[in-house]
């Protein structure tokens, strides 16, 4: 039996994660399921997976998690360290869908049992692709993306050598804006970001949808893992939301993968590898599809796609200074403090603020300066939302 950790099973990753182990009940032996604030659904789960441990983010759910599993004979735990300390048991296969920065840590725990590390978490990537991919090396652990996006050039790659490949180009719904006139973005409320029209997800990701920035994130993943130029990486918006990427290589061809907006494809994928699985998945129908739809994904209306652009171009701690604007900015925009475009404008001010200040290269990533650097970039961000509400 595999022996499998869901770091964020309370999540909408976690959950169509929990979904698949449940349909394979004697396939997989499950060590520690993480969570937030849903205390009852993360006992749920544990209880319905055998888990030897439930662990919340939260210190202030340590009880009510404890009541919740009183005499399963599961232990309870709360807090980072617990998280982490999650990590560090062995499994064979983990699963990383903590969202945001939070998610890095336990990631790189995870590495060091030189086992397969399901990376679900864009942030690790983001904020520090060189450091977690060094330290997969170093254990010899695989990486394996569970972005659609991600999993879909991973597919297209196998068997193929990278050094073939002339560009990368990632798909996007478009969110719930793609439709609107770009004048009117001014005044999209938080209502209206949080409503998606392809795929079920968390009211984060969701609004990372509508203003792209989940897109920017995924920019920026791609050339980390895969280790492409940022020239060769291209998003365009496709409504459809059926093709997740193609590759395109240097005889001209174009690799697609198409399957349904459903992300247990890209985790069943991740939870079977090397092999394929059957999956509780639709199967497409081509003749009722018809048509497939292309649009540019403009920097105009999407001024996230130039930042990310400029993030790539620049490296170091870029992508941390980035996350964590993006993470302040949507907390700004989530409590109604800012608009839906001031967001792009403060994460691009907080990278310009600390570039002038601090400076964003470095020669070596480290855990400790990306944490330094994403606790400042926390603290501009802040003070830009503050003067801006």
């Amino acid at each position: 039996m595999r022996k499998i950790t869901i770091f964020g099973s309370t999540g909408s990753i976690g959950e169509n994660t929990v979904d698949l182990i449940e349909r394979q009940p004697d396939k997989f032996d499950v060590i520690a399921l993480t969570g937030g604030r849903n205390v009852t659904r993360l006992a749920e789960q544990a209880i319905a997976l055998k888990a030897e441990i439930a662990v919340t983010a939260f210190e202030d759910c340590l009880g009510p998690l404890r009541d919740a599993l009183s005499g399963t004979g599961i232990e309870a735990a709360a807090g980072e360290a617990a998280i982490a300390e999650a990590a560090d048991r062995p499994a064979d296969w983990f699963m990383s869908a903590i969202v945001g920065a939070a998610g890095l840590v336990p990631g790189l725990r995870a590495l060091k049992h030189g086992t397969i590390l399901a990376l679900a978490n864009k942030e690790s990537l983001v904020t520090a692709g060189p450091l977690l991919l060094s330290e997969a090396a170093k254990h010899n652990a695989t990486v394996l993306p569970v972005d659609s996006e991600h999993s879909a050039v991973f597919q297209a790659l196998v068997g193929e050598d990278i050094d073939s490949v002339e560009r990368i180009i990632i798909t996007a719904s478009g969110g719930a804006f793609r439709d609107w006139p770009i004048e009117a973005l001014e005044k999209a409320t938080l209502a209206e970001a949080s409503s998606h029209p392809n795929w079920d997800m968390g009211q984060r990701i969701t609004i990372d949808s509508a203003s792209l920035f989940n897109k920017a994130m995924e920019l920026i993943e791609t050339k980390e893992f895969f280790g492409v130029r940022p020239s060769q990486i291209e998003a365009v918006v496709h409504p459809e939301s059926l093709i997740h990427a193609l590759v395109g290589f240097n005889d001209g061809a174009l690799m697609a993968h198409l399957g349904p907006p459903d992300m247990r494809h890209a985790i069943g994928y991740a939870l079977n590898w090397p092999d394929r699985g059957h999956l509780p998945v639709s199967r497409l129908d081509l003749e009722q599809i018809g048509s497939l739809n292309f649009r540019k994904a403009c920097e105009t209306r999407y001024p996230a796609l130039r930042i990310a652009r400029y993030v790539m171009e620049t490296g170091g701690l870029a992508g941390a200074v980035f996350n964590a604007a993006k993470e302040q900015a949507l907390d700004g925009f989530i409590s109604e403090k800012i608009g839906f475009l001031d967001m792009a404008r403060i994460v691009e001010q907080t990278i310009d603020q600390i570039e002038t200040q601090d400076g964003l290269r470095c020669d070596m990533i480290t855990l400790d300066k990306v944490q330094q650097m994403d606790h400042l970039a926390r603290q501009v961000a802040a003070e830009l939302t503050r003067n801006t509400a």
